[in-house]
């Protein structure tokens, strides 16, 4: 099985996000179930119902991250990496008609809610691997195929 890849960044915001749920949403659910629970018929206590659905879904979420982090390979910056993009860039680009975008390419577990993160297997990040700046890079789109051009490259250190 190929080793999923996450940015330093990534990974601690995951270990964080666990320990959180772990440490502090979790018990407090628990609490709360357990006061709901000893108010009696249980078929009709809604925020008994509510909360023991609110704790499946931080167990849910406790064991997928348990699991992600053991899968995960962090890739650290190296100075090897500066002037050509690779994972963990932050990159900027130009089409033909002067659109600008700017993006960092990161592991799949770490573009949800972020609107500036891009997956490294997404077709732009392919098309972006190993170029430098002024490098045009060609992405198939289902509209054909766009043009980009490489204006910068950083990495965070």
């Amino acid at each position: 099985m190929k080793a999923k890849l996450i940015t330093r960044t990534g990974f601690e915001a995951l270990k964080a996000e666990l320990d959180r749920l772990w440490r502090i949403e979790r018990p407090e659910v628990t609490k709360k179930v357990t006061w709901a629970a000893s108010l009696g018929d249980r078929s009709e206590n809604a925020d008994y119902q509510y909360n023991k659905r609110l704790l499946r879904q931080i167990d849910r979420r406790v064991r997928y991250l348990e699991r992600c982090l053991n899968e995960l390979r962090v890739v650290d910056y190296a100075p090897e990496q500066e002037g050509r993009v690779f994972f963990g860039a932050w990159v900027e680009i130009e089409n033909d008609e002067g659109e600008t975008k700017r993006f960092r390419i990161v592991g799949h577990d770490e573009i949800f809610d972020r609107k500036d993160y891009i997956s490294i297997d997404s077709p732009m990040a392919r098309a972006l691997l190993k170029k430098e700046v002024d490098d045009e890079a060609l992405v198939q789109t289902p509209m054909g195929v766009a043009r980009w051009y490489i204006t910068k490259i950083e990495y965070e250190k």
